[in-house]
């Protein structure tokens, strides 16, 4: 992404703030794991959306005044020790060229500078950006900031930028779909290395040093999110991680893997016979898949309710599944249907956006997803696909993928 883009964010942010309000926006702190050892730093989301910097402990500030703005961003202090274990940390002028803030000082300083800003300016409100979920911490430090401000400064009202950044990220710019784009690239390659390897014995971790080799071709070290790749049983746990199943002859491998590119994340689901040929009962299920995902993309175009995507979906897939014998009942459907089908994708793969109440619009990205699990065949797969609705109608991003059993099996010939 070049700055323009998180300048523009910023500005789109800051125009919807009143005058007389602040926005504090942190990266992010690192977690400790054991001892003296932390785990790998992930900086905010929203943070970088609005800045491009991924460094830990950086704080972003925005003021909206009458006919007038200030941005200022706080950055880790040079610190030769320190670098010598952990890394060069970035330097003022490099973080002007990524974020396009001019106005750079170094983190010790927010204190001082955000006491100035409250009594020069007689700061109403302060926004956070607070992203709560029931039982779990957020450690981007939104909820040590919450309490420092109702400390020191209890006048100052405490609100949620979250709203504002989920509606923004909702659309995504063209720089966004070509990082996109890219990123269904690579992930192909990573999905046809585990085809091309794939027969009967081999590990689930072996699946993932083959998807990891091939991403690492090009550049991607790490992948967007916790790979899934399982085989067999395992495939009946959604989220599976473990990748320590063995692939026995006619089982199902599933994969659920995605590639992060310039901050955007890929999220695709292919299921195929470790051993290279679809048995009956398998074809039967996967077509029904198939033709679900089909109908979806001829169908989807601006204008569809959110809320109705996924209803959509099932009720297609249904209809597949009474046509082949599955099933007779709708009621019947959650026993092969498991999860829903449609979640939008950007700079996390299930993306905050504020799509509950959206109706789909040009520059939306999300999943067509269609899983089948019948586990009384010992069938469990998904076909996952990314949507981008465009003004006529939508294209499939990672249509490039092999996806029809026909296309599957040649690559595993």
């Amino acid at each position: 992404m070049e700055a323009l883009f998180f300048s523009e964010n910023r500005r789109t942010f800051t125009e919807q703030m009143e005058p007389g309000e602040l926005a504090v926006f942190l990266s992010g702190e690192l977690l400790r794991k054991s001892a003296d050892d932390d785990y790998p730093f992930h900086a905010n989301r929203n943070f970088i959306y609005l800045t491009g910097i991924e460094q830990r402990d950086s704080i972003l500030m925005l003021y909206k005044g009458d006919g007038e703005t200030a941005e200022k961003l706080f950055i880790l202090a040079p610190d030769a020790y320190a670098e010598r274990w952990n890394g060069a940390r970035i330097k003022p002028d490099e973080a002007e060229r990524r974020s396009g803030i001019v106005d750079i000082a170094y983190s010790g300083e927010w204190q001082a500078y955000l006491a100035e800003m409250v009594r020069k300016h007689d700061i109403r409100s302060i926004y956070l950006d607070i992203d709560h979920q029931k039982g779990r911490r957020n450690w981007n430090g939104a909820d040590w900031m919450k309490q420092y401000l109702e400390t020191g400064y209890p006048e100052a009202e405490i609100k949620n930028s979250l709203p504002i950044l989920k509606k923004m990220r909702l659309i995504k710019k063209p720089c966004e779909i070509e990082a996109l784009e890219q990123a269904e690239r690579i992930t192909k390659a990573g999905i046809v290395a585990m085809m091309e390897s794939s027969k009967p014995g081999m590990y689930e971790y072996q699946y993932k040093a083959e998807y990891d080799y091939a991403l690492a071709q090009h550049g991607v070290l790490e992948p967007g999110f916790a790979s899934i790749i399982s085989a067999g049983k395992n495939n009946f746990c959604i989220h599976y991680d473990s990748y320590r199943g063995q692939a026995q002859d006619g089982d199902m491998v599933l994969n659920d893997v995605g590639v992060r590119w310039d901050y955007m994340v890929s999220d695709v689901s292919r299921g195929w016979p470790c051993n290279g040929r679809y048995t009956d009962r398998q074809r039967l299920l996967y077509e029904c898949a198939y033709r679900t995902s089909q109908h979806m993309f001829g169908l989807l175009k601006p204008g569809i309710p959110m809320m109705d995507v996924d209803k959509m979906i099932r009720e297609y897939n249904f209809k597949q599944l009474k046509e082949a014998g599955v099933c007779d009942s709708y009621d019947e459907i959650g026993t092969y249907m498991w999860h829903g089908g449609a979640h939008h994708i950007g700079f996390d793969v299930h993306d905050m956006v504020s799509a509950r109440d959206a109706v789909t619009a040009p520059g939306m990205v999300f999943c067509v997803d269609v899983g089948i699990y019948h586990e009384e065949w010992g069938i469990g797969f998904r076909l996952e696909d990314n949507c981008l609705i465009t003004e006529e109608g939508c294209r499939n991003l990672s249509a490039d993928i092999p996806r029809t059993i026909e296309e599957i099996e040649a690559v595993m010939r």
